[in-house]
């Protein structure tokens, strides 16, 4: 696991000291992403530099990794769960291997089979394969996005990647450098709460999408994908169902198995829902002593620290747990937004940051549940189909006149969403699982594009959807799967726990297991009754039965009664201190607050605190990244030098 850095040259002959000092330089970035070793290579068309956090073999796998007589340098951030049966594959295959770890896999496996090794991987990871020899370069994120990698295009023409994208920043010279703000991917965040990939709110920096690889040859970059997720369109017969359920916790059982491979101790999330339990009672089997970690609030029905004691003790581990107030809360938010690079406006990542942060003290390496929902079905807005089933048969002309009565209702009122949502087809409702601000609710963003929407997002994925023949909840898994997960679950499960220099695994996220999950019928993922049902099936001989059908959580986090209350002079002090006239309407946002405060004392359905949050945390990101007026402080424990 590690933070990578790599410039390439697009001319022989150009790297000098000078690129070699401007890593090195950038590389400080990236230091809590890996604090256990740091190493620069070079030679005259190419700099790569890494840091690295030791979970497996670090004294036999030195980074960047030579292969081949020097033919080859890796770069590598992840881990691959099936290098040791890949090693025994490479070695009947003739491959000389020198380590024992599982960098050397990918590299010997591009040198043997060339860019199809992409496909053999079962793990999270982002590469840079540099060839000394042709002066090329192949690369790959993971099929779900666990593992970041961004790119962008130097003033002398050089190309670089890197696991964070303010480490671009530094090598580019500022965020003026880098093209500034995108006014599209801001929109787009206004309206999602996060980028979407490829873009960032930066014009001059991109990222490598998920289950995509890339070569860069004669200075040019070439992507190509090689993941193409499918989901059933035929029902399995009744009579397999049974074996189906055993399936996935087979698949399950060995997922979390490989998972836990490390020289390391490994601990659990456990937010105290079926999907975190599940994996700690799997990993459980393997690690008798394992110790979990979760996080809540003071405030009640805001916390899964009981439930997750409750769970705890069920499966019989040790757990521990970190409780944050308002004043920890808020004070967070600049160091947490540094560790982003590009805004998130979620939350729950906060709250992941401290237990993280907690888990730290412990352990290394953590296990989590994000991936179960998308995968087998576990959002409450996949049963939306079915609930709208009855619009399917109004006639459109009505349905239309529907749509425009829930203009007239007012906001909070109950069933206005519903009949708004119920009047539009699946393509121009459903852009993924958070929603913000509609493109009619954006009067306050000063540079607004008009004809840029949502729909610009999702259009290409929609039609793959179609041409697939998916149903209405399988489309919105698959959207959720290119625009949800990967840019706002993997994300901040990725940053917040680096921000730690602790290592996240998702055994839900693992190839072999979607390959099960993506047999379901629409019938085993959602019913009128509940979620994931197929998986409740298969989790009754793994988890305790009260947790079985347990209401979803996460980590909850109050800030509606929050941003009216503890918090709503700190938000006041952000929003009037911010620099963001270019691109937002401060009063509007000012308004905004004092209404939520007010409507929450009045005990008003009407809240605005996830429109607040998403401005709020743009603001803070402007100010830290733009501005350059925020400096968060970087804990010296995982960051030794301050910016």
């Amino acid at each position: 696991m590690c933070g990578l850095l790599a410039y390439l040259s697009t001319d022989a002959d150009r790297v000098g000291d000078a690129h070699v000092a401007d890593v090195q330089h950038a590389l400080r970035c990236l230091h809590h992403r890996g604090p256990d070793d740091t190493a620069v290579w070079s030679d005259t068309r190419a700099v790569l530099g890494f840091n690295r956090l030791s979970i497996i073999d670090l004294e036999g796998s030195p980074q960047p990794l030579p292969y081949a007589e020097d033919r080859y340098r890796i770069l590598f951030n992840g881990e691959i769960y099936n290098y040791v049966e890949l090693r025994e594959e490479l070695a009947a295959a003739g491959a000389e291997l020198t380590t024992h770890g599982d960098t050397e896999t990918i590299v010997a496996g591009y040198h043997l089979w060339g860019q199809d090794v992409v496909r053999k991987l079962r793990g999270m990871f982002a590469f840079v394969i540099w060839d000394t020899l042709t002066g090329t370069a192949f690369g790959a994120r993971d099929p779900f996005g666990i593992k970041p990698l961004f790119t962008a295009r130097l003033a002398d023409g050089g190309i670089v990647f890197s696991s964070e994208k303010k480490a671009l920043l530094e090598l580019l010279g500022g965020s003026k450098a880098a093209g500034g703000v995108d006014p599209a991917s801001l929109q787009h965040y206004l309206t999602l709460q996060y980028v979407p990939e490829p873009a960032t709110l930066h014009r001059g920096i991109r990222r490598i999408e998920s289950g995509t690889s890339f070569t860069v040859v004669d200075g040019e970059l070439h992507t190509s994908r090689y993941f193409h997720p499918t989901f059933p369109v035929r029902p399995v017969a009744k009579d397999a169902q049974q074996p189906l359920y055993d399936r996935i916790a087979e698949v399950l059982d060995e997922s979390v198995r490989v998972h836990m491979r490390a020289d390391v101790t490994v601990g659990s999330f456990l937010s105290g829902g079926i999907d975190s339990t599940a994996i700690a009672a799997l990993a459980k089997r393997y690690n008798p002593g394992l110790m979990t970690f979760t996080v809540g609030f003071e405030r009640q029905g805001f916390s899964e620290i009981d439930v997750a004691a409750e769970s705890a003790s069920a499966i019989g581990v040790e757990h521990i747990t970190k409780v944050v107030t308002p004043r920890e809360f808020a004070e967070s938010i600049p160091l947490v937004v540094w560790y982003l690079d590009d805004p998130v406006a979620d939350p729950a990542l906060v709250p992941l940051y401290f237990v993280a942060r907690e888990a730290r003290k412990h352990v290394k390496v953590v296990l989590s549940g994000e991936g179960a929902d998308e995968l087998f079905g576990g959002y409450n807005i996949y049963r939306e189909p079915l609930s709208l089933a009855a619009f399917e048969r109004v006639p459109r002309g009505i349905r239309r006149a529907l749509g425009a009565l829930s203009t007239r209702l007012p906001d909070g009122m109950r069933g206005k969403d519903l009949l708004r949502r119920g009047s539009i087809p699946l393509e121009q409702r459903y852009y993924g699982n958070a929603r913000i601000f509609r493109d009619d609710e954006l009067g306050f963003l000063e540079q607004r594009d008009p004809d840029l929407s949502h729909v610009a997002v999702t259009r290409e994925l929609y039609e793959r959807t179609r041409a697939a023949g998916y149903d209405d909840v399988t489309a919105m898994q698959y959207v959720d799967l290119f625009t949800w997960l990967r840019g706002d679950i993997l994300v901040k499960a990725d940053k917040m726990t680096m921000a730690n220099s602790l290592e996240l695994r998702v055994p839900f996220l693992d190839p072999e297991v979607f390959a099960v999950a993506g047999t379901l019928p629409v019938g085993q993922r959602v019913t009128k009754e509940t979620t994931k049902y197929a998986l409740r099936r298969a989790l009754e001989q793994i988890v305790p039965a009260h947790v079985l059908n347990r209401r979803k959580l996460g980590f909850p986090v109050p800030t509606r009664h929050w941003l009216a209350e503890d918090l709503h002079d700190w938000a006041r002090q952000i929003i009037e201190e911010s620099q963001t006239d270019e691109w937002l309407d401060r009063r509007q946002i000012l308004w905004m607050l004092d209404a939520h405060r007010d409507n929450q004392r009045a005990g008003s359905p009407v809240d605005y605190s996830r429109k607040l949050w998403t401005l709020l945390v743009f603001m803070i990101w402007h100010g830290v990244f733009v501005e350059e007026r925020i400096t968060p402080v970087v804990p010296e424990t995982v960051y030794p030098v301050r910016l």
